[in-house]
């Protein structure tokens, strides 16, 4: 029986014969370990030899002594040999790996090279040199060495025992004495020039991914391996920022009988067991804060969440978040601790602060904060026209009404205009009372409204009727307007980590209202190169509130929005007990990592996205 997509063709054939003969040469082609030496003071890894200080400083001598000689020269015997003898003082070495060249003879000896994922490493076998070890007994019977390496294809792995010296091109070699095969691949390995370019197969066979890059001889930007060991020790500073701090790390439940704690689509599956609905979690907000009722002050979790929504580059269905909650603070004192913790875990993640996305570049040492209607604002002049009107009806003082931004009719017209003019020139659609010397542009201004008259009570009526049908109150529509103008003007233009706060408390049904405003939440959300990388606010924790919160959630579920959190009883419950001031934020690792590594798809830091199945044709 035969794997089924393995086809037959020159490569394939070749390497089951050649699979076939290294079964009679040395029995188990798949032996089921491989012991390295620790010359370096630990597993004699390649990479582990090759940063090994005295055999790294060794190399560093004969590679300076190398740059002193005419082109062509060869290295003094003297000075190479006296090195080699160092270095084959230090014992031989045991090492393994997948085989990164072609492995090519040239009469009685050949060069190749062994990866171990990240660096290779050059081994040298000859003929006369070399033993085989057969892998079917305990004790190892010595077989044909060159035979076997002759049967040896590119992408196989093999374990090689010997002693190391130096080229005379001053490359780190192994002189091969004993050669073990290890596992053979059946199928050919990625050009070692171009690697894989297709994004998708990088994707949905992220194992060759990682294959094709560490055969490359040339990268000029991170190899998929660096993207994923930068995400790793961006994961385990914030742990220990936060170990140190003081916070708990648990874990809480993946499948849940509600689907609480964000405004989310859920994926829903059946216990058989119990009986019971059960959902993938959105969020382990609700159940967090629980552990803050019980005692728990600093608690945090890295978790897995899962929302059965759109796909884009910046969404995956399965992302990874860290989420942590801290007693006795509020929103304020978790923006300064959200600055520190992202900080130190960037620089430690990637030596500095200031990393390249795209053709930006951000700078973690500098955070600014403005509230979501300084951030229109501020953003209001990238669009063509639109930093006029903004600028004139705020600074006018004559017939014109300086509040006329916070009215819901004004903005209800500026979102129209948005929506229905996306492309065009906004202030030639500017109605007749609206025309002006606004910043010397007076003369650009066109009078439309003379040609149509109802033009800004038309447009409010067509966004009255396809934006917003359902709204319950004008407060809840000025919310609803205004957090649209935020990510159709703002959102994209913010390059640089900035927090947006004052949030509507309409639509953030977990947070503490303001003290100052009874209608802005204590909430923000961390924006950086216009992508939502963190979001957090004083929790609210008056049981009463939070209940009537839920209740217009369910009113909003009622009227179609399939996003509106369900009401959690037993959460209702827990804060009745009591729970302290505290403050939360969630923090989006797949994005975070998107801006340190410069992918621009969400699905480049994630090791295996979710992708649409192989069709069968």
């Amino acid at each position: 029986m035969t794997i089924p997509f393995l086809e037959d063709n020159d490569q394939t054939l070749a390497r089951k014969e050649h699979l076939a003969k290294l079964r009679e040469l040395v029995g188990n082609v798949y032996p089921n370990k491989f012991s390295r030496t620790k010359i370096s003071g630990v597993e004699d890894t390649i990479s582990n030899i090759l940063a090994f200080e005295p055999i790294a400083a060794l190399v560093d001598k004969i590679k300076e002594h190398i740059k002193t000689l005419n082109e062509g020269e060869r290295p003094n015997p003297e000075i190479k040999e006296a090195l080699n003898a160092e270095l084959k003082a230090l014992g031989n070495v045991r090492i393994s790996g997948r085989l990164a060249t072609p492995p090519r003879t040239m009469g009685k000896a050949a060069f190749v090279h062994l990866s171990d994922g990240k660096n290779r490493l050059q081994v040298y076998i000859r003929r006369d040199d070399i033993k085989g070890i057969f892998n079917g007994s305990n004790d190892p019977q010595s077989v044909d060495g060159w035979e076997m390496f002759k049967l040896c294809d590119h992408g196989d792995f093999i374990g090689v025992e010997g002693f190391l010296f130096i080229t005379n091109t001053g490359e780190l070699s192994v002189h091969v004495e004993t050669l073990q095969f290890l596992s053979k691949a059946m199928l050919p390995m990625p050009d070692k020039i171009h690697g894989i370019a297709d994004p998708e197969i990088q994707r949905r066979y992220r194992y060759a991914d990682l294959i094709a890059d560490s055969l490359k001889i040339d990268h000029d930007a991170l190899t998929t391996r660096e993207v994923f060991e930068i995400r790793a020790r961006v994961i385990s500073g914030m742990r220990r920022f936060l170990d140190d701090d003081g916070y708990i790390e648990v874990e809480t439940p993946m499948l849940t009988p509600k689907a609480t704690g964000a405004a989310a689509l859920p994926f829903k599956t059946h216990h058989n067991a119990l009986d019971i609905d059960l959902f993938a979690r959105i969020a382990p907000e609700l159940y967090l804060k629980r552990l803050t009722v019980g005692g728990f002050e600093k608690v945090y979790e890295l978790n897995r969440n899962f929302r059965n929504e759109g796909m884009s580059q910046k969404h995956n269905p399965e992302f990874t978040m860290l989420e942590f909650y801290c007693a006795y603070m509020d929103v304020n004192g978790m923006m300064d601790f959200c600055e520190k913790l992202l900080q130190e875990s960037v620089l430690k993640a990637t030596g500095s602060l200031k990393v390249i996305f795209g053709e930006n570049e951000v700078d973690f040492g500098k955070f600014e904060r403005l509230t979501m209607k300084e951030a229109i604002a501020k953003y209001w002049i990238d669009r063509s026209g639109l930093g006029d009107l903004l600028d004139w009806r705020i600074m006018s003082r004559g017939e014109f009404d300086p509040v006329w931004l916070d009215s819901i009719g004004g903005l209800r017209y500026l979102a129209a205009m948005i929506h229905f003019y996306p492309t065009l020139e906004y202030h030639s659609f500017l109605p007749n009372n609206y025309v002006g010397n606004v910043a010397g542009r007076g003369s650009e201004l066109v009078n439309v409204h003379q040609e149509n008259p109802n033009l800004a009570e038309d447009l409010t009526k067509q966004y009255t009727a396809t934006i917003s049908p359902t709204f319950q109150s004008q407060e809840i529509e000025e919310a609803s307007i205004i957090v649209k103008l935020f990510e159709w003007i703002a959102e994209p233009r913010i390059s640089q980590p900035t927090f947006i706060v004052d949030y509507p408390k309409s639509i953030s049904p977990l947070s503490k209202a303001s003290p100052d405003n009874p209608n802005i939440a204590e909430r923000f959300e961390l924006f950086i190169n216009g992508m939502e990388c963190a979001n957090g606010f004083s929790e609210l924790n008056d049981p009463q509130e939070q209940y009537e919160r839920f209740l217009d959630q369910g009113n909003a579920r009622e009227k179609g929005d399939d996003e509106a959190m369900v009401m959690d009883e037993d959460y209702i419950r827990a804060l009745s007990y009591g729970m302290p001031p505290a403050a939360g934020i969630g923090i989006g690792i797949d994005r975070l990592v998107m801006l340190l590594t410069n992918r621009q798809s969400i699905r480049d830091v994630i090791l295996f996205p979710h992708m649409r199945p192989v069709s069968s044709e």
